[in-house]
């Protein structure tokens, strides 16, 4: 059996990456519904729905092994950064400024899966179920950017 100090340690780890998570699958749905390129579009629209899942794995995982029921809505700092790509589109921003604000999320989305695989005191088990999603987020990251990168010309 784990001890406490390790439990808890995997739940605030997760607590986090749920935010971060539920962070990214409203702002993959919010910048997608202002996308005019159909492949970036039908890409961040489906890139929400695997952000969605993924925190839902997390969420599953602590229900599963704690007595501690989950939800996280996402952060503060989240959803100001979704307010201000939501004002781009607004005020007309161009897919390359949408995705410039998308490729930000997810540099923050990177940083969050690197900081919770660098902590030497989450469980292998957590440890495994996040480096697999934090290789998708790399991929999805390089995808962005490469996106970004295509439209400045």
């Amino acid at each position: 059996m784990r001890c406490l100090t390790g439990m808890a340690n995997d739940d605030k780890v997760i607590r986090n990456l749920i935010a971060v998570l539920r962070d990214g699958e409203k702002g993959f749905a919010d910048i997608g519904e202002h996308l005019k390129h159909p492949e970036h579009r039908s890409f961040f629209l489906e890139e929400s729905r695997v952000r969605g899942a993924y925190a839902l794995d997390l969420e599953r995982h602590v229900n599963r092994v704690s007595d501690a029921e989950i939800h996280e809505t996402g952060t503060a700092a989240g959803a100001l950064h979704r307010a201000w790509g939501d004002l781009k589109a607004k005020l007309g921003g161009d897919d390359h400024a949408l995705l410039e604000t998308a490729e930000q999320g997810e540099d923050a989305a990177k940083k969050a899966y690197q900081d919770a695989l660098a902590d030497v005191a989450i469980s292998d088990t957590v440890r495994a179920l996040i480096a697999q999603q934090s290789e998708h987020v790399q991929r999805s990251h390089d995808l962005v950017r490469d996106f970004r990168n295509a439209s400045k010309v």
